[in-house]
């Protein structure tokens, strides 16, 4: 089975692995914890409190496997190879939208770390595609369901 890489950058790799630690000794031990409980109510047929922590288990359990498989196939951008000549994964990057005049700041990171409510967007999102490799100055026109939208690289930087 070939694993799909995952691009993380430094603050993403010491997320994921402190997710992944708590998980492992934190979250086990108290779903185990709910688990044993549960079954001193008794009959375990009829046990919504019992059939709660299972679930949560097993989401505990899937959630361990994507990390760890998460974290083995990961391909890690470590600050001195972030270029600021050229748009790349991890550094951050202002843009002005050419039609309204607003500058927004978006750092550039894999589809594992993006959160658009930190203005994290995926090096695979339409705006990532179109600005990666990019130099300052350049205007990029981006395909969204809205229509075309110009923009223009005003900073880069780490």
């Amino acid at each position: 089975m070939n694993d799909k890489e995952t691009i993380l950058t430094q603050d993403g790799l010491k997320k994921y692995e402190e997710e992944l630690e708590n998980l492992k000794s934190v979250k086990r031990r108290e779903v185990a914890e709910r688990i044993k409980i549960a079954i001193g109510y008794g009959d375990i047929s009829e046990n919504s409190e019992y059939e709660d922590a299972k679930n949560e288990q097993a989401f505990i359990e899937g959630r361990i496997i994507t990390l760890e498989k998460m974290l083995r196939n990961a391909r890690i951008i470590n600050n001195d190879e972030i270029d600021v000549d050229t748009v790349s994964v991890g550094c951050t990057v202002t843009v002005e939208d050419l039609e309204f005049g607003d500058h927004v700041d978006y750092t550039i990171v894999g589809t594992a770390e993006s959160n658009p409510f930190e203005n994290k967007i995926s090096n695979e999102s339409p705006l990532g595609k179109a600005i990666l490799g990019q130099k300052k100055g350049t205007v990029v026109e981006v395909n969204v369901p809205a229509g075309n939208i110009q923009y223009k690289i005003v900073d880069i930087k780490k």
